[in-house]
Order: structure tokens, then C-alpha cells, then sequence
């Protein structure tokens, strides 16, 4: 069930706010060939992503949040999944510029680098130091039911943020993010769209198994494709939403299907740029003018910037900065008001110059020039 946690502690006995690294691997570079620059309702019993549910304002100017309303420090834990990509880098940012010590908050930050054992005991350090609130972005949608019940018998808040898990609804009490199940059908459908009936054979180099960013877009795309059957998709493996990642699957895949395929969709701009790189090496032309039609998620500016290129024919956002729409959710609890259960933040889609679409906008330097991520 959904409950409201007044904080208890005092801000004289609040500390800095800290940030505790779990992996320390540098983020990975764009393509070696073509750089890029550097970079209110009541609540609801349940707190599952819903289509209809009220999209959050998260725009990048988002960056302050109302400083708790009495007037204590309010102290929050959030277990992020790690460092794997540029759209990850941004939403960390994001949350350690809202839930700063200006605002309000002291942050306890851990990246977990990938390893889901990890940010379980990221969580259950947080109930054990009686955090005020604790903040998750799931690496594994299964799982999460023991911790959670640990959290709720501590009567310590949780709020599911980014991605989804598995577990009763009532062991949480919000959830915030973007839905990738929608950005899959928006990549399929302006797909179609694009070739507007001719022949697609698809490589799809996946986000990390069991992530539920990986499987919405997988499950989104697909219901798209299957619904035309002049489209295959050849093969489809995870590539870890990483730059090396992607360019090891793309490698592979170049071996396995030379000269068969003409789309290639990753699950993030970062394993974009590593296909980019094997199809670089191996001869292969993609973009707007080039054999390969390349879609892409996330983005991010880097992202952006091939687009703007025409490297990359499409890319669906999805949106990191979520950290200001987390906070009201919280700034909610801390008032004992109601809040949304679950809330959405907006995404779009850009698409290279030169192509217009109905499912998403032509990039351009205006546009560019304005993310900040």
C-alpha cells in the first residue's frame, strides 16, 4: 500500500552528500572514424507503467527542487544500475544536481555497476543507515519482493525510477520513468513508414538481458514487425548497452549475415556508435545515404549529433532527466499529500534531415544546441 514518511532527522546531523562508486571503468568514446563533440490524483493501489498514466515535465532546465517543506534535511538513497552508457552519465548528473544540500537533501548515490547482487545490498545499506527515502533504477526486473518488504517493514518509502521490476505493487510506493515499450512500436512504425512496404532484414543488437528497458523495446519493436511480412529479423543478440558491446555483436553479425541485411537496430546510442565502428571497419555504409538503415535509442547528444549527420536514420528518446519529477513525487510524501502512483516522462523521436515522418521530428541545430544530455 501507498504511505506518506514524514523526515525525522535534523539537518545538524546531516553530513555531505555522498556519491559511492561501485565499478570505475571509463564511459566509452563515440566512433573512432567520425567522432562526435564531447558531450494529481489520489494515489493508486497499483504502480505498474500505464499508457494513460499523467506524463512528468522533465525537461532539461529541471535542475532545482523545492527544498523540504520543514524546513530538515531529507535524506535519500538511490541505488543507480552503473556507468555503461552516456544516457546513464546524464541521469546521474540529473539526480545529484536536484537532491543536492542547496535543495534540501543529502544523497547517497552507489553505483552498482551491473551487478544486481550489489544494488540489492546498495538497498538493504540504505534501510539499515534509516534513510528517509530510497530511490531504485532496477538492473534486473525479478527479484525485487524480499528487499522490498524489508524496506516496508522499516517504513522507509520506495520509488521504482527509469525501468520496471516484477514484484506486488503494494511493496512500492511510485514509480517514475519512461515507457520503452512505446519506444519500441515508435522505432517500428516509423520503420515502416520509412520503407513504406519494401523488404527489411533486421540485426537487433539488445540492451542487457533482463532489463526492462531491453525488453520493452524488444517487445514494442516486435509487435510492429510482426505485423509485416515483408520484414525478417535475421538475428538479435544482447550487446550490454555498451560501445563494446555493440561493436563485438555488430562484428559477429558481419560475419554471419554479410550482404543480407539492411537495418540494424540497437537498444541505445552507445552500442549504436560500437556498430558504427565494426561497419566503419568492415567496408559497410549506413545512414541516410549509405546500404544500412541504423536505428537507435536514447538520444542522447552524441546520439543526436549522427543523426543531424544522417549516420543515424532514427533515434527514440528516452528521457534521463527524471530526477525534478522524483522529487515532487517525494516533496508530495513529505507533505502528506496525495501523488500519482505512477507517472510518465515525456519522450520524443528525431529523424536525420531530409526525412519527414509522422512519428517523429527532423533534427536540426536548434535542436541539438538545446539538450542538455
Amino acid at each position: 500500500m501507498l504511505r506518506k514518511k514524514l523526515s525525522v532527522l535534523l539537518a545538524a546531523a546531516m553530513v555531505a552528500a555522498a556519491v559511492v562508486g561501485c565499478g570505475g571503468a571509463d564511459q566509452a568514446a563515440a566512433p573512432a572514424d567520425n567522432a562526435a563533440p564531447a558531450e494529481e490524483a489520489a494515489p493508486a493501489e497499483d504502480a505498474a507503467p500505464a499508457e494513460d498514466a499523467e506524463a512528468g515535465d522533465a525537461e532539461a532546465g529541471d535542475a532545482e527542487a523545492a527544498p523540504a517543506a520543514s524546513g530538515d534535511v531529507i535524506t535519500v538513497g538511490y541505488a543507480q544500475v552503473g556507468h555503461e552508457s552516456d544516457w546513464r552519465t546524464a541521469n546521474t548528473k540529473n539526480y545529484q544536481d536536484v537532491f543536492s544540500a542547496a535543495n534540501g537533501y543529502e544523497l547517497s548515490l552507489i553505483d552498482c555497476d551491473n551487478d544486481n547482487a550489489v544494488q540489492l545490498e546498495a538497498v538493504r545499506n540504505f534501510i539499515t543507515q534509516q534513510l528517509d527515502y530510497i530511490i531504485i533504477a532496477p538492473i534486473e526486473t525479478a527479484g525485487w519482493d524480499t528487499v522490498l518488504q524489508e524496506a516496508q517493514d522499516a517504513g522507509i518509502p520506495v520509488i521504482i525510477a527509469d525501468r520496471e521490476i516484477d514484484a506486488d505493487a503494494s511493496l512500492y510506493d511510485a514509480w517514475v520513468g519512461t515507457n520503452t515499450k512505446n519506444e519500441g512500436v515508435t522505432a517500428g512504425n516509423w520503420l515502416a513508414e520509412y520503407l513504406d512496404g519494401k523488404e527489411a532484414n533486421i540485426l537487433v543488437i539488445e540492451g542487457s538481458v533482463g532489463a526492462s528497458a531491453a525488453l520493452g523495446r524488444s517487445e514494442g519493436f516486435n509487435e510492429v514487425a510482426e505485423q509485416h511480412s515483408e520484414w525478417k529479423i535475421l538475428d538479435s543478440q544482447s550487446g550490454d548497452f555498451t560501445q563494446d558491446g555493440g561493436q563485438e555483436v555488430m562484428e559477429s553479425f558481419i560475419k554471419s549475415y554479410e550482404g543480407q541485411f539492411n537495418v540494424v537496430v540497437c537498444h541505445n546510442d552507445n552500442e549504436a556508435y560500437g556498430a558504427m565502428d565494426a561497419m566503419n571497419a568492415a567496408g559497410i555504409t549506413y545512414g541516410v545515404d549509405g546500404d544500412v538503415i541504423l536505428i537507435s535509442f536514447d538520444a542522447t547528444h552524441d546520439g543526436l549529433q549522427y543523426t543531424l549527420d544522417g549516420k543515424i536514420n532514427c533515434n527514440v528518446e528516452c528521457n534521463p532527466i527524471q530526477a525534478a519529477v522524483v522529487a515532487e513525487v517525494i516533496q508530495k510524501m513529505q507533505n502528506n499529500e496525495s501523488y500519482d502512483a505512477t507517472t510518465l516522462v515525456n519522450d520524443e523521436a528525431f529523424v536525420a534531415p531530409g526525412i519527414e515522418s509522422q512519428y517523429a521530428t527532423t533534427m536540426t541545430e536548434d535542436i541539438l544546441a538545446g539538450r542538455a544530455y
